[in-house]
């Protein structure tokens, strides 16, 4: 198959008209629409079907989270070194299987708390593997030029996806129960796994043999990162924040729904309109890049970031202050999505092909492991000096991103930078052929399926 003749131009096509990066956009939506039916069925199944306690609710969470701080490195170097599609197609039609294995233990009666916790390892490893390979794929399906646009869409309709996701699995638990509400997840990995099959565009050959060993290319991944300043700079600021925000939204629910009696009802609505800042953040990421810089642009982004906190900290029970959090929550998503964007795009376009995956597992290997370690420090900060003043202190730790960023020359950044020297043509590389199409007769959320998880 000859690579994808449909690549647009920078000035040229619409990416809308890209038919591989269509099916790219529509496989992975889907899936992180069905992701958040999962997120709002499993809970609900182990607490009110399981009759689970506090301390296994807990456990089920960790175990969920764990697989992405430990395979995350190992996931990037098996998605540099096979077919990028066939991962996410193999990943995407095991972690069906897996979740569909609850649907029909419930329907047996058969169902347990154990095989909800082996399901969440499971699944949450496969989603690693998975999420390696769909973030690194991007930049071979579309030219450089065009992937802050890319990752423009990509961010926007998967905020729109997840939050659409959450309404429709708090609708299929309410109509169908928890356990048949996850066959929507199930269905979604499906759908994920039939589009992918059906991208065209070739991948360039490795250049490496596949009988080098693993640890060699994870370590050679490592010293890349720590070897560019302009890679490994986004990857702290992209590590501190994942920090910060871990120990602030370990106990923004609790803070909002018991210190500010918040009902469910206002919580969702608030929710709803950080899913909107998200996407609107993610939408004017490249003119606002254009007009003032991707550097000052994100600089400023994460300067606003830690002043949307102080409504939070200030609040008190009441309409207005409701709204004001809500509106704070608004521009926070807003600076989110137009920074985590834009940061992504630079690491791509300054990345070398065959270092995609490896560059990307990096960022998630760091920022997934701060996610745990945060929330255990929130749970004891919480306990001990209260669940306000944990707040504050993670308030101030959102300003190390801040001065990560500033310490670097890229906050003078004016404009995206170039990609590397290119060594073969795109034209002359040898390629591999895509995978053939799964039959669906052969025929899933513990990690981050929105291909941003590592966004600030």
């Amino acid at each position: 198959m000859p690579p994808c003749a449909e690549t647009p131009s920078a000035a040229g096509t619409s990416l809308w008209r890209h038919r591989d990066f269509r099916w790219y956009l529509t496989g992975q939506a889907t899936s992180v629409a069905g992701s958040s039916i999962t997120q709002m069925a499993l809970p609900v199944l182990a607490v009110l079907y399981l009759d689970a306690t506090t301390a296994q609710v807990a456990w089920l969470a960790f175990l969920g989270q764990l697989p992405p701080a430990l395979l995350a490195l190992h996931a990037g170097a098996l998605a540099d070194r096979h077919s990028k599609r066939r991962q996410m197609i193999t990943s995407d039609l095991v972690s069906a299987t897996v979740l569909a294995t609850v649907s029909v233990s419930a329907a047996l009666g058969t169902l347990t708390l154990t095989q909800l916790m082996v399901v969440a390892v499971v699944h949450g490893a496969v989603s690693v593997l998975h999420d390696a390979a769909a973030i690194s794929l991007l930049p071979t399906l579309v030219d450089r030029s065009l992937i802050q646009r890319s990752n423009s869409r990509v961010g926007a309709l998967f905020a729109v996806a997840a939050t659409a996701g959450s309404h429709l699995g708090a609708a299929l638990t309410a109509l169908l129960g928890p356990a048949r509400a996850l066959l929507g997840d199930v269905a979604s990995y499906l759908i994920s796994a039939v589009c992918t099959a059906r991208i065209q565009t070739a991948e360039p050959a490795r250049a490496y043999p596949e009988n080098r060993r693993l640890r060699g290319e994870i370590g050679e991944g490592l010293r890349y990162v720590r070897g560019d300043d302009r890679l490994w700079t986004l990857t702290l600021v992209n590590a501190t924040t994942s920090f910060a925000l871990g120990l602030l939204n370990t106990l923004w629910a609790l803070y909002l729904l018991r210190s500010l009696a918040m009902s469910a009802t206002a919580f969702g609505v608030v929710l709803g309109l950080g899913a909107l800042g998200a996407a609107a953040g993610a939408l004017t990421a490249p003119a606002l890049a254009r007009r003032y810089g991707p550097g000052p642009m994100m600089l400023t982004a994460l300067a606003i970031t830690p002043l949307t906190q102080l409504p939070l900290l200030l609040a008190s029970p009441g309409l207005a202050w409701q709204i004001t959090i809500g509106a704070t929550l608004f521009l926070q998503l807003v600076c989110a999505g137009a920074a985590g964007t834009t940061q992504r795009s630079i690491r791509q376009i300054i990345t070398t092909a065959g270092m995609q995956a490896r560059m990307q597992a990096v960022s998630t290997w760091l920022t997934s492991g701060a996610r745990p370690v945060a929330a255990l420090l929130a749970g004891g900060l919480g306990t001990w000096i209260g669940v306000r003043p944990t707040l504050t202190a993670g308030t101030f730790l959102l300003l190390v991103p801040f001065i990560v960023l500033a310490r670097s020359p890229l906050r003078a950044l004016r404009q995206m930078p170039d990609p590397p020297a290119a060594g073969p043509s795109p034209l002359t590389v040898r390629m591999v052929s895509p995978p053939a199409v799964p039959r669906p007769a052969r025929a899933d959320d513990a990690h981050d399926r929105s291909l941003g998880g590592d966004a600030p």
